[in-house]
């Protein structure tokens, strides 16, 4: 912002030459007006000087005159080029009050209804953000300057969600929603929070979400993913596949979500065959790890005990999202945890619809589990092993 101050004070100056400038002419023409009374008052005394040596016989008539001549000679000499005298009809008070008041106005009026704070967002904006955290922190300064961008509203809801906000990012969709009017898309995305944000309980907003996304849009994805989840959690396996199948059909061939849903079918079928068969056979939970995780002794020195530690499993050969998930601080270490499919976020994305996974332990003392200042990754290893694993860390985090 220092550019900017600085251009705005020669701007300022400009401005204020406008008003000054007058005001210094005319106490030009005033030195000039001295000047010439005082040359005047000097040639009429020179004049009366001569006319006394005349009268007491010291000067003919010519000297006389020949010094009239030469006292007018130097009067001219002394007045040549001295303009006519200007007076000012504002007079010297109003345009120095004017030069006060104009840039105080301005400042004020300026701080009152301008942008400086738009301007400084839009400077902020051309860098490119260092964190997760630090892009979240931009888009609440945007929506506090600009409360009228759908758009903000909508990527910092976008920014919460992958921070595991989704209680903060619903009320980012329902504004986004007022904004920018009830799309389809925004609507799935808004009960998705919803979802996630109240313990993911189907509520009646949720359902009337979905339904009015769906009915304006049938193939939101969004809206169709979620409804699949609600139904395999409450055990309504053969709606799960409908809604997934439904998803799948209106998925690019590319999209990496893929497999995990195709998982996320097969592992709802199972459950229907099963149920056919064994109707009062509670699910059993196919895999759970235990870890021990500990800190490098190394780097105990650059930690603090308030620093988050997020440990979570993720597939070898599938989607990079985290399949089970837990977070400590390190004031716990060294602690163990078990990962299981009921750490899963989504159940198409659980441990036991992939073979192997790795194991990674990371400390972020902004609390972000993408990104941090230390971490600790396993070699692969199977989903259903049930032996303890050991994780440290001990790796600068990049």
């Amino acid at each position: 912002m220092i550019d900017f101050w600085m251009a705005t004070g020669l701007l300022l100056l400009a401005a204020l030459s406008f008003l000054l400038i007058p005001v210094l002419r005319e106490r030009h023409a005033q030195q000039e007006e001295d000047r010439t009374a005082l040359n005047v008052a000097l040639y009429q005394e020179r004049v009366a000087e001569l006319q006394g040596q005349q009268e007491e016989g010291m000067l003919s008539a010519e000297q006389m005159q020949s010094g009239r001549a030469e006292a007018a000679r130097e009067l001219l000499a002394d007045t040549e080029g001295a303009g006519p005298v200007r007076h000012s009809r504002l007079g010297k008070t109003l345009p120095i009050l004017a030069a006060v008041l104009v840039p105080v106005l301005g400042m004020g009026l300026y701080l009152h209804y301008g942008a400086s704070d738009k301007v400084e967002l839009a400077r902020e904006f051309a860098r490119p953000p260092t964190s997760l955290a630090d892009m979240t922190q931009r888009l609440e300064r945007t929506v506090q300057a600009q409360p009228d961008s759908a758009e903000g509203f909508y990527f910092l809801a976008r920014s919460y969600m992958a921070q595991e906000r989704p209680g903060d990012a619903a009320k980012m969709f329902e504004r986004a929603v007022a904004l920018a009017g009830r799309q389809p898309e925004l609507l799935g995305q808004w009960a998705q929070a919803l979802y996630f944000g109240s313990d993911k309980q189907f509520t009646p907003q949720v359902q009337a979400l979905t339904d009015e996304a769906l009915k304006a849009d049938p193939k939101e994805v969004t809206s169709l993913g979620l409804l699949g989840i609600a139904a395999f959690e409450s055990e309504r396996y053969q709606m799960a596949v409908d809604y997934w199948t439904r998803l799948l059909a209106v998925l690019p061939e590319q999209d990496p979500s893929r497999s995990a849903l195709e998982g996320g079918i097969a592992r709802a079928r199972d459950n229907l065959g099963g149920r056919a068969t064994q109707p009062v056979a509670a699910p059993a939970e196919a895999a759970r790890l235990k870890v021990r995780v500990d800190l490098a002794p190394a780097l105990k020195a650059n930690v603090q005990p308030t620093d988050s530690v997020f440990i979570f499993a993720r597939a070898v050969s599938g989607p990079p999202a985290p399949l089970a998930v837990k977070r400590i601080t390190v004031a716990d270490l060294p602690a163990q945890v078990e990962l299981g499919d009921s750490d899963a976020m989504m159940p198409q994305l659980k441990l036991s619809n992939f073979a192997q996974v790795q194991l990674v332990a990371r400390v972020s003392r902004a609390g972000q589990p993408t990104t941090g200042e230390w971490v600790g990754r396993s070699q692969p290893l199977a989903s259903s092993n049930t032996a303890q694993q050991a994780l440290t860390i001990d790796s600068p985090d990049k």
